[in-house]
């Protein structure tokens, strides 16, 4: 037994060589002085990366996780794996930023490099500790380091001709209105996150894991990242150099927040599998504190928060304007005669759940009065009309706007806005459920 024990063990450290070779090399790299004299590319993140994610695999399979003398090797190689992958989106974002044709991007760009300045830091500050740790689990450390030639920049001064000439494509109006008003949606959702002042070290970390988590960011990345695929296969297919500059910027948008959100959640997940204390014992609770020491936890959750959740919510909110102008430029329009709200008309909560079918599918929608038009999306407006309507004994209006709100403005006038005749609520029929 014990012969298999040590033949065993001998596969096992003989494989650990094999698949710390690249990662160590690339730990030495960061050792060097190439790292601190050239810039980080997206290559070198994605060798980071992936070499740390190949050997992290390798030492889970082993059970690293549950190995004293081990744990803190594999918990390293996570940190630079996350850390990495973090930095990915950022520096895709920094490079492609001119072609965004975002406007005032001078604080983002100057804040992006910032945080990635921040991570290059915390990965170079790493690195001697990883080699260490090598070594002293008896793994051999690579002779040679990488060159810096390795790892080129992507961005180049030549460009390809354009000569796939897309932009004369049907653009289905269908696709696009949809696409608008799920974004103008997820744009809703996430303005109750949005803030104009940096959150301080105490409200960051009460607000993490509790409020702001990876997998609410997750959630939005994937809802972010269907938009883009229906928009790139059912809109345009090859990207922008001419046509519609609403498109191209809404396009754009998704984007930035996409690649913002890929970045938090690779943040967040490290932050709260590998520096929340979440009550670790014995070597559990030492390997937390010894990482808490390399990586700076508070500034983790800055960068997360600060700087990634400030500018998902800043573009989304700049991106509804847009998203606001498309969808109307392209909605089906149509008018709807319907009956008012028996006995009480337009009070609280008829004028409360008009307003939000209208503001759920995000087009342009009017109550016509006569001849005087309110905004259908405005609980207000609708109001001030009831008030009219009231005065000149009006019993049937016109909307007038998108379609698709008329139409459940038509159903939801069918059952009398929600309401009895003494102004109570009533169980709304199931197409309606969103109101809920």
């Amino acid at each position: 037994m014990k012969n298999d024990y040590s033949s065993a063990t001998n596969s096992f450290l003989e494989k650990t060589k094999i698949f710390s070779h690249e990662y160590l090399r690339s730990c030495l790299f960061l050792m060097g002085s190439d790292a601190q004299k050239h810039t980080f590319t997206k290559k070198l993140y994605l060798k980071l990366s992936n070499s740390s994610q190949l050997l992290e695999d390798f030492l889970d399979y082993h059970g690293a996780k549950n190995n004293s003398d081990w744990y803190f090797y594999r918990e390293l190689a996570a940190a630079v794996r996350h850390l990495s992958k973090a930095c990915y989106p950022l520096k895709h974002i920094i490079n492609r930023l001119h072609y965004y044709d975002m406007s005032d991007s001078r604080e983002f760009v100057d804040a992006g490099n910032a945080t990635l300045g921040f991570l290059n830091q915390t990965l170079i500050g790493m690195a001697p500790v990883i080699i260490e740790e090598a070594r002293r689990l008896k793994i051999p450390i690579p002779e040679k380091s990488y060159n810096s030639t390795r790892f080129p920049d992507i961005v180049t001064s030549d460009m390809l001709d354009y000569d796939i000439d897309d932009h004369h494509r049907d653009i289905q109006k269908q696709s696009i209105v949809a696409i608008a008003s799920k974004f103008f949606n997820i744009a809703k959702q996430l303005s109750k996150l949005e803030f104009f002042e940096p959150y301080s070290s105490k409200k960051m970390f009460e607000i993490v894991p509790a409020k702001i988590n990876e997998v609410i960011t997750r959630q939005y990345e994937m809802q972010i990242h269907n938009l883009q695929s229906t928009f790139d296969t059912y809109v345009i297919h090859g990207g922008f150099k001419l046509g519609d500059k609403k498109l191209k910027s809404l396009r754009s948008t998704f984007s930035l927040v996409l690649h913002l959100l890929q970045a938090m959640g690779c943040l967040l997940h490290f932050y709260e599998r590998h520096l929340y204390d979440v009550g670790y014992k014995n070597v559990y609770k030492k390997t937390h504190d010894r990482l808490a020491d390399l990586i700076n936890k508070e500034a983790i959750l800055d960068r997360t928060i600060n700087f990634g959740l400030f500018y998902v919510c800043h573009f989304l909110s700049t991106g509804k304007s847009i998203a606001k102008d498309i969808l109307n430029e392209n909605i089906e329009r149509s008018a709807v005669t319907v009956g008012i709200p028996l006995n009480l008309g337009f009070h609280s909560r008829p004028s409360l759940l008009v307003a939000k079918i209208v503001q759920h599918y995000g087009g342009q929608v009017e109550l016509c009065v006569n001849n005087d038009r309110f905004d259908a999306s405005s609980v207000l407006d609708i109001q001030w009309a009831g008030g009219k309507i009231q005065k000149e004994n009006i019993s049937e209006v016109i909307f007038e706007g998108d379609i698709r709100s008329l139409e459940d403005i038509k159903i939801l006038a069918g059952v009398n806005y929600g309401e009895n005749t003494m102004g109570r609520g009533i169980d709304l029929p199931e197409e309606l459920d969103y109101l809920k």
